[in-house]
């Protein structure tokens, strides 16, 4: 028997605690990777006292409530629990409050956090006087944002292709400043390069509920060589689609009807 599996809660049921540290990493690692040999799947089951396999089948049922996944036909594991689902619905409803509770349990046992630089690159500094606290849950928010939305869409744009990670933003689809309630729904959420999203936050593209880019008319009609091969070409096309997480109807509508300037 091997010091980890030695380690496992053999027979026991997953804690409510156990099972929000367990979706946390379900929506920040690609589906692809939760697995056993994982390095992050293997450090959560070293600090749940649980075995890998036991982590990685535990983030499997999760994929069995997944929608996308279920279109791409990949079905997750079976034999989840009541509590598995509630876990899933809860928070699904409260994204702000899963954000909270998970970060609270990775600090209580030491888990290892994101890299620092990285999150304050990509961070949204909130308005008014900067408080401490407010910074604080800002960079929880935003970091947990990030590592939702690229890992949804496997590191890559969703409209050019592009797979460099240190150039790709994590987009919110209704701005951090309109909704706090939807600061980290990855629903609300889009992988981006820098260029692209930009011109999606200022309204020079959009992205239909159909999933199809839309180039400002502005763009399409500036005559600029640079901007029809670098950004008018995508008009029309579909964008990648996220392997899980796919953006909200309701969420692109909004950034079309309140954001897009045609």
């Amino acid at each position: 028997m091997t010091e980890l599996s030695s380690l496992e809660k053999y027979g026991e049921r997953w804690t409510r605690d156990e099972l929000i540290l367990a979706f946390g990493l379900y929506c920040r690692i690609p589906f692809k990777k939760t697995k056993a040999n994982n390095p992050i799947v293997v450090e959560l089951a070293k600090l749940l006292k649980r075995s890998p396999a036991s982590i990685a089948r535990k983030l499997g049922n999760f994929g069995s409530f997944d929608p996308e996944l279920h279109r791409q036909e990949v079905v997750g594991l079976l034999h989840s629990s009541k509590l598995d689902r509630e876990i899933w619905d809860e928070f699904h409803n409260d994204w702000n409050q899963l954000v909270l509770e998970e970060r609270r349990l990775r600090d209580e046992l030491g888990f290892k956090q994101e890299s620092q630089k990285e999150i304050d690159e990509n961070i949204v500094q909130p308005q008014g006087p900067s408080e401490k606290e407010t910074i604080r849950k800002t960079r929880i928010h935003q970091s947990f944002f990030r590592a939702a939305i690229l890992s949804s869409y496997e590191e890559t744009c969703c409209v050019t292709g592009l797979g460099v990670r240190e150039c790709l933003v994590a987009s919110h689809i209704v701005p951090w400043s309109k909704s706090e309630e939807l600061r980290t729904d990855p629903r609300n959420g889009l992988c981006l390069s820098a260029t692209f999203d930009r011109l999606f936050d200022n309204g020079l593209i959009t992205i239909t509920t159909d999933l199809l880019v839309v180039v400002s008319e502005r763009l399409r009609n500036s005559g600029e060589k640079r901007i029809t091969d670098i950004i008018c070409v995508y008009h029309g096309r579909p964008i990648i689609r996220p392997r899980r997480f796919l953006p909200s109807h309701d969420h692109l509508e909004w950034h079309r009807d309140n954001i897009f300037h045609n």
